[in-house]
Order: C-alpha cells, then sequence, then structure tokens
C-alpha cells in the first residue's frame, strides 16, 4: 500500500506518494503551478529513506511545497 498526500493553492499544487525500498520508505514528488507561458510540472524523488511512510510523505509534501516557492520566487529556474 503506498500513502499519498496533496496540498494545493489556487496556482500550485505538490503531491507526494510513497514506495517502500530497502531500509524503509521514499518519496515521488509531483508539483505544478501555473506561468504565463502555460502550466509547469516537475516530478523527483526525495533523497532520504524514511523509517515510516508517514515520514515519507509528511517530507515529500514539506520539500514539494519549498521547491514552488524557489521556483515561484525566481531563485530557482528549471
Amino acid at each position: 500500500m503506498a500513502l499519498s498526500g496533496k496540498v494545493f493553492d489556487g496556482d500550485w499544487s505538490v503531491s507526494a506518494e510513497t514506495h517502500q525500498t530497502t531500509g524503509g520508505f521514499d518519496c515521488t514528488i509531483l508539483l505544478s503551478h501555473s506561468t504565463p507561458e502555460g502550466m509547469f510540472t516537475h516530478e523527483f524523488r526525495h533523497d532520504s529513506i524514511f523509517p515510516s511512510e508517514r515520514e515519507a510523505v509528511l517530507a515529500g509534501l514539506r520539500e514539494g511545497m519549498v521547491w514552488v516557492q524557489l521556483k515561484m520566487s525566481k531563485t530557482l529556474s528549471v
């Protein structure tokens, strides 16, 4: 069973889904937000392994929200 979560506001969304792996759980993060050029989406895996699915999904949502904040403030460009 995979645990998942989603956080969103008007212009952006972050979702995270856990996967069992050696030593615990990791997390895939999908984020999207509206830009003048259209919808931007990006998917990546968290770089850490967590002992529980709960910790993995919460860390994934936090990481995705930080990523969106950096992208929307133009601190990060992809």
